[in-house]
């Protein structure tokens, strides 16, 4: 890392880039315009009020100064921002702003917010010059208007459209594959001389670096889920800029962009082993996807394959197609142990433990009804830059794909309650269906020797026990086949997936204990994994459990996670076991997977002196953030997974 990217790095981290932060007080927007009009009033408003702010060592130009968006017009329920997206990057990128043929409401108004941008990069250009900056004052002037030649053209481009999307009100702005719609151009500047592998190398620091200058504006859920997703590998092969961007964002230990490798049962072990020394850096990523699952997945919900084979991913997991997918993958979840809670309660005892299994079958298909009704009235906010992005449509009509994704929580912790209720009531006998009810509607407060039992003596799903297992395999079959053929009120489907996203805390709250042993207020695992109670001999028989589904048909994503000690990955030896451990999930037909390195012992001092630990990064759910900022509760979930050793 040179002296001038190093500087860049330490203001960031440093934050000191925030003092030229302003908050605006928004005036009510002029009254009698249309959704779309007001969509462009208000990105119109936001760029105008954004002022240019250059640093004598930066390349890559423009940073957030505005750090809160006008409040437009009141949201009905069902009404979504554009979300989850990957624009067409690579086309704008080569061409340029270039305004929409026609004079309807839709071509002005994507009219009008180019010349905001070219606006605001005029004014970037003018304060350049003012500096002295004359190669960044030319590049911001060229590009946007004819597209990029260079490396660091692309880059730059790159910077102003997800800039804009930003300030449009657009939310988890993905970033797509980056390593095949900007490899032309490092392999051009490689091949004429204009860049060798050391400064390019320079420039994409600086280009990851940039992303974190503005990434607390763009809290999700918690600060860090943001959606700066970024796919490397897959359909195209692996490249040289593929390997820069492992080894940057290994070198920086930044929280974004976050990394997603596509692999599939061809992919040399060198490459896991790659993933695996970016993981060892303790940011929470790479996350895998198999395409030898995704791919055929996504063909079987109704996607051509051209397309599938072009799939990135949207914030967290889940799946989507650049320029084509107008879709919402997060709109809701099942929860399983809730379905599970509701047979309960419905019913005062069951002839066998089958029928209990066909009531919990209706359940899940109810619920997805349910589901389905409260989002057949969605639509979506206009966003007419965003629609120049993907390919000139109006995307708040829809685009090629409109599918809509259901997250499924809390399979473990169904699966191993299911698994119980088996071995007491029906099996042992030890207990009938109404005393066991009762245990768990009192959260177990008098039976602590059962629930000890049920805790840590009873067959839980990452054992490898075909017992616990096949139960989990009956859930996520009967949530596909209650989505199979169901329509969304714009025209696309519904995709099952196996991610939780927040909702293993929020779903985790709305039900008391669970008959796995799980006690009210406890919470879900995070995504596909194991219950936090499950004991857990090692890694392999989690793969051998979370490998059994068939996990093709639940393809909206959703990774196993797992979390291991720090000191597995100290020598080549380490990486390279963890790296076969990853690469046997691929092989063995999984088709998500995420890792996590956690010290206990760090963690807990973090949250007693935060202070001190101010770049610790953890994985949370899809997505990695600093620990110290992290609400207490997500801290604890973190605390409280499975820490494998080997």
């Amino acid at each position: 890392m040179t002296s001038r990217v190093k500087g860049i790095l330490s203001r960031v981290r440093k934050k000191e880039h925030h003092r030229f932060r302003q908050e605006i007080a928004w005036e009510a927007p002029p009254e009698g315009l249309s959704h779309m009009e007001l969509m462009t009033h208000g990105l119109k408003i936001v760029l105008a009020h954004e002022k240019p702010v250059l640093f004598d060592d930066e390349k890559i130009a423009l940073m957030r100064t505005v750090v809160n968006l006008p409040d437009l017009f009141k949201r009905p329920v069902n009404r979504f921002s554009v979300s989850n997206i990957c624009p067409d990057y690579a086309s704008a990128i080569a061409s340029g702003l270039v305004a929409l043929e026609g004079s309807g409401e839709f071509q002005r108004c994507v009219k009008e917010s180019i010349d905001a941008v070219l606006d605001l990069c005029e004014r970037y250009a003018k304060a350049a010059e003012a500096k002295g900056l004359d190669d960044v004052a030319e590049r911001l002037r060229r590009v946007p208007l004819s597209g990029a030649k260079s490396f660091l053209d692309a880059l730059q481009m790159f910077r102003i459209l997800h800039y804009a999307l930003w300030c449009e009100g657009g939310i988890q702005n993905t970033i797509g594959r980056l390593d095949q719609y900007m490899l032309p151009y490092l392999q051009n500047d490689l091949k004429t001389g204009v860049l060798t592998e050391e400064t390019a190398y320079d420039l994409l620091l600086e280009f990851f670096i940039s992303f974190n200058k503005d990434n607390d504006l763009y809290a999700g859920v918690q600060r860090g889920d943001n959606g700066q997703s970024l796919m490397l590998g897959g359909a195209g092969g692996y490249n040289i800029l593929t390997e820069m961007c492992l080894r940057a964002s290994r070198e920086l230990k930044l929280i974004d962009p976050k990394i997603n490798l596509r692999v599939d049962k061809n992919t040399p072990l060198s490459i896991y082993e790659l993933g695996t020394e970016l993981t060892a850096a303790g940011l929470g990523f790479p996350q895998y996807s198999n395409d030898d699952m995704v791919i055929p997945g996504l063909v079987d919900f109704g996607y051509e394959e051209t397309d599938a084979r072009n799939y990135t991913v949207a914030a967290c997991w889940e799946f989507i197609i650049p320029k084509l997918g107008m879709e919402i993958p997060n709109v809701d979840a099942v929860s399983f142990p809730a379905v599970i809670d509701r047979v309960l309660h419905k019913n005062d005892d069951f002839a066998s433990f089958d029928k209990l299994l066909e009531a919990v079958k209706q359940e899940i298909n109810l619920r997805c009804e349910e589901i389905i009704q409260d989002k057949k009235d969605v639509t979506i906010t206009p966003a007419p830059f965003a629609s120049l992005l993907m390919g000139g449509i109006d995307v708040s009509k829809g685009a090629k794909y409109n599918n809509f994704g259901l997250h499924g929580t809390g399979l473990s912790t169904a699966a191993d309650s299911l698994a119980a209720l088996r071995r007491v009531v029906w099996e042992e006998k030890s207990h009938s269906f109404a005393e066991f009810k009762k245990h768990v509607f009192d959260d177990f407060n008098n039976a602590p020797n059962l629930l000890a039992r049920l805790r840590y003596e009873m067959p839980k799903m990452g054992q490898n026990n075909d017992e616990v297992d096949n139960l989990a395999v009956l859930l996520l079959d009967t949530f596909a086949a209650s989505l199979k053929g169901k329509k969304n009120g714009r025209g696309g489907i519904y995709r099952p997936g196996t991610g939780s996203a927040m909702f293993y805390l929020w779903h985790s709250e709305q039900i008391g204990a669970s008959p796995d042993g799980r006690r009210k207020g406890e919470m879900f695992p995070a995504n596909y994994a194991p219950g936090l109670f499950a004991k857990i001999d090692g890694p392999i028989s989690v793969i051998e459990s979370f490998t059994k589904p068939n996990l093709q048909a639940v393809a909206n994503g959703g990774p196993l996670t797992m979390e291991f000690h720090e000191d597995l990955f100290k020598d080549p030896d380490g990486i390279r076991k963890v790296a076969m451990l990853v690469k046997s999930f691929i092989d063995r037909g999984g088709h998500q997977m995420q890792l996590n390195v956690i010290n206990r012992d760090t963690l807990l001092a973090a949250q007693k002196n935060p202070e001190d630990y101010p770049n610790l990064i953890v994985r949370v759910w899809g997505w990695s953030a600093y620990f110290v900022e992290l609400d207490k509760e997500y801290q604890e979930h973190i605390m409280s997974r499975q820490e494998y050793t080997a």
